[in-house]
C-alpha cells in the first residue's frame, strides 16, 4: 500500500465507524418500535414473521370486524335521518305546512 493512503484510512475510519453504528442503531430502534407497537417484521423476502397468529388475534379481529360492522349501520341510519332533516329545513314552509297538516287528519 501507498504510505499516503494509510494516515487518510485512519483519519477516515471512525466516521465509517460512526455512520454504520447510526445505521445499525436505527434499524434495532425502529425494530423495537415496530413490536412494541404490534406492526409486523419482514423476513427477507416481505413475508411477515411477527406477530404471529393467535387464538387472540384472530378473536380480537372479529370483535373490531362486529364493532365496524355495527359502526357503518349506525352511520348509515345517522345519513338518512341527516337527510329527512335537510329535506325539512330546505323545503318550503307551504309544502312543510300541507305535509304536517296531512298527519295530523285522522286516518280512514
Amino acid at each position: 500500500m501507498n504510505h499516503e493512503i494509510v494516515p487518510m484510512l485512519s483519519q477516515l475510519f471512525p466516521f465509517i465507524a460512526i455512520v454504520t453504528s447510526v445505521g445499525v442503531a436505527g434499524w434495532v430502534v425502529t425494530t423495537w418500535l415496530r413490536i412494541k407497537h404490534g406492526y409486523p417484521l419482514d423476513g427477507a423476502w416481505g413475508q411477515a414473521i411477527y406477530p404471529k397468529k393467535n387464538e387472540e388475534v384472530i378473536e380480537r379481529v372479529k370483535l373490531l370486524s362486529s364493532e365496524n360492522a355495527q359502526l357503518r349501520a349506525e352511520l348509515g341510519s345517522i345519513k338518512d335521518r341527516l337527510a329527512t332533516v335537510e329535506r325539512i329545513v330546505t323545503d318550503d314552509s307551504h309544502r312543510l305546512t300541507q305535509e304536517i297538516d296531512a298527519l295530523r287528519m285522522p286516518k280512514n
